[in-house]
């Protein structure tokens, strides 16, 4: 019984955690140097790959990810280290769309429309990434969004044979942004699996130029 209990649940148990500890591991040494929290010291860029995420939380709150996202784009667009901004995000169902929205709130805070390029099919970060290339022409982008998040995307970027560095957004307070980090940890792990599996993005289509 004790066998069973040991090489039936004890091991697979830690076998999962310490593969969890890998790919938390990994992602986050690739991104060393490569991560930056000042525009003063972040390299320039054509574009700026904007994440997307919901405005509102469930009960209508405002959502300080997406609040703290736009206060990056803005820094990061105002200290001239970006010329466009790529919005990428989700518009699968009716009423909900995250580069409409984020555009929305850039437009409010100054940022001229003509450099704001939307992408709605940026479904996953994978397909964020991907797309920024495959559609969108770029090699190199700077990613914004909060660090963890950055991090996977430059990972990603790697893999997928593109220059990445990351402007970090403000984090959220632990305890508001638990769930979040616990679930960062499982989308680490996915990403090995996408990787291994040759995951691609849901919708590619036409390419669309950014103009010089």
């Amino acid at each position: 019984m004790k066998r069973v209990f040991v090489y039936g649940i004890v091991l697979p148990l830690l076998l999962c955690c310490m593969g969890i500890l890998f790919c938390n591991y990994r992602i986050t040494c690739y991104a060393k140097g490569r991560v930056f929290t000042d525009t003063a010291s972040i390299p320039c860029n054509k574009v700026g790959l904007l994440l997307g995420t919901s405005p509102r939380l469930k009960g209508g709150r405002s959502n300080p990810y997406f609040d703290n996202r736009i206060n990056a784009a803005v820094a990061l667009y105002n200290a001239g280290k970006v010329k466009y901004i790529l919005i990428s995000g989700d518009n699968r169902r009716h009423n909900y769309n995250e580069p409409q929205a984020m555009k929305d709130s850039l437009l409010r805070r100054g940022v001229p429309k003509e450099v704001l390029v939307l992408d709605f099919a940026g479904l996953r970060t994978l397909d964020s990434v991907v797309r920024s290339k495959e559609i969108f022409g770029q090699d190199s982008i700077t990613v914004i969004s909060q660090q963890f998040h950055n991090e996977r995307a430059i990972f990603l970027a790697h893999h997928y044979e593109m220059e990445a560095i990351g402007y970090n957004a403000e984090d959220v307070g632990t305890q508001e942004g638990f769930k979040t980090q616990v679930r960062e940890l499982f989308a680490r792990v996915k990403v090995y699996v996408d990787f291994f599996t040759n995951k691609q993005p849901r919708h590619l289509g036409e390419k669309i130029e950014i103009p010089e």
